[in-house]
């Protein structure tokens, strides 16, 4: 697959997925296994704050020790930064392209959303913010420079799909089709984003969250290497109206599914 390009990307698109992680050297054996990724070390990366211990303030944080950039048959998927704030979730990001993150951010806040962290220049690479929605569901924004965003997607140990599981699923339509709507809804559009309710798959009192779905051929077999990797099985396998999924942890806690179409 050719690498993608800025121009691919619609503002809304999934463009990126990152893992803020406590080591990354055991996030680079865990995936690296996992998905066959090979890794390379990246420029500076946003160690983001705590969008529970530090809500809407705009911060220039130092870049994390040990950020890399994983690679799949030679061009990147992802990325493992390292989480020196313990405070900080073990998770994975998704993040949407935009051509402009400022006035995407102002759109952001005037729809109910708050601002974790403000646009910033990641070196050459691009500008990055972290967001919320209404709900408080924590996703990125990248607007490409040097970095457009994945090279490989839709594709075994890539990029496949995102779920955001929200307690109000209309709401999230109204929020995210007017902030990404052509990215939704556009004219021959497939998007890469869906919506559904925290109840169907999660415990009740799971917060609105975005879940990111890597590709995989055999959800049985990646099931076993996840949990012989010493992560573990969070929800077995079930049926959606885009493919297989399960969900999983990896061995330091962050949630991930797999999806087999």
């Amino acid at each position: 697959m050719a690498e993608n390009r800025a121009s691919e990307y619609t503002e809304g698109t999934p463009c990126w997925v990152d893992a803020q992680l406590p080591d990354v050297e055991a996030g680079k054996r865990f995936y690296g296994e996992l998905f066959e990724w090979t890794f390379e070390d990246q420029p500076e990366q946003p160690e983001w704050p705590s969008p529970v211990t530090r809500p809407a303030q705009s911060v220039r944080p130092s870049p994390p020790l040990g950020t890399v950039r994983a690679l799949l048959g030679g061009r990147p998927v992802a990325s493992l930064a390292h989480k020196t704030d313990g405070r900080l979730p073990t998770v994975w990001t998704v993040s949407f392209a935009t051509p402009d993150a400022e006035a995407l951010c102002r759109r952001i806040l005037a729809a109910g959303g708050q601002l974790v962290s403000a646009p910033r220049a990641v070196g050459e690479l691009g500008v990055t913010a972290l967001v919320t929605d209404p709900e408080g569901a924590v996703f990125s924004l990248w607007q490409a420079g040097g970095q457009p965003g994945f090279g490989r997607r839709h594709e075994r140990g890539a990029f496949a799909w995102v779920e955001l599981y929200t307690r109000n699923t209309e709401a999230a339509n109204v929020f995210y089709g007017t902030l990404f709507h052509d990215a939704l809804f556009g004219k021959d559009t497939e998007p890469d984003f869906g919506r559904a309710p925290v109840s169907d798959v999660f415990p009740a009192e799971m917060p609105p969250h975005f879940l990111v779905h890597f590709a995989v051929e055999d959800p049985g077999a990646a099931m076993a290497a996840v949990t012989r990797l010493g992560g573990r099985v969070q929800v077995p396998p079930f049926e959606t109206s885009y493919g297989t999924v399960a969900v999983v942890t990896d061995d330091q806690g962050a949630s991930f599914a797999l999806l087999s179409r």
